[in-house]
């Protein structure tokens, strides 16, 4: 597996990378600095799995994530509400979920799916074990550990349609 510094490496080397690879964010900017890259390169249809701890980063990734996409909008954790919907660049639409709280899916399965067929939609989902099954292959899967306070390791691996985007 390649391990990226993102200070050393990434802000350059994003477009060029093999999957799987591991990123090493040193800080806050650096997660945000990740996720602005990829949502660069994103033109609609990704599905993005996060996996992490409660407070790994994972809202803070997809701030970034959002700014790559030309949000304007403050993004908000969506625990509390299970999914958030903005407006991003070029009529794309970015598709927030995060799914800690239900213990079944329910009809959260059905809009998820919807999100997951609109090639004009980038979803983002955390805690998808209960959506699991409605999951397709094809997608991206981040897995952010906290190492110390303030640095976090990326783990991306995702199948070869979505190195291709990337």
């Amino acid at each position: 597996m390649l391990t990226l510094h993102c200070s050393l490496h990434l802000r350059n080397a994003l477009d060029d990378i093999l999957l799987p690879v591991k990123i090493i964010a040193s800080s806050e900017t650096e997660m945000k600095s990740i996720g602005e890259r990829l949502g660069r390169a994103l033109g609609g249809g990704e599905i993005i799995e996060l996996v992490g701890d409660v407070g790994a980063g994972k809202t803070t990734f997809v701030k970034g994530l959002a700014r790559g996409l030309e949000i304007d909008e403050d993004i908000q954790s969506p625990s509390f509400t299970i999914s958030r919907v903005y407006d991003a660049r070029d009529q794309l639409i970015l598709a927030h979920y995060d799914f800690y709280r239900l213990q079944d899916a329910g009809i959260m399965a059905d809009e998820l799916n919807e999100a997951l067929h609109d090639s004009l939609t980038v979803t983002v989902i955390e805690w998808a074990e209960i959506v699991d099954g409605v999951l397709p292959e094809q997608r991206l899967r981040i897995v952010i550990s906290a190492t110390s306070e303030t640095e976090r390791t990326l783990e991306l691996t995702g199948n070869k349609a979505l190195e291709e985007a990337l």
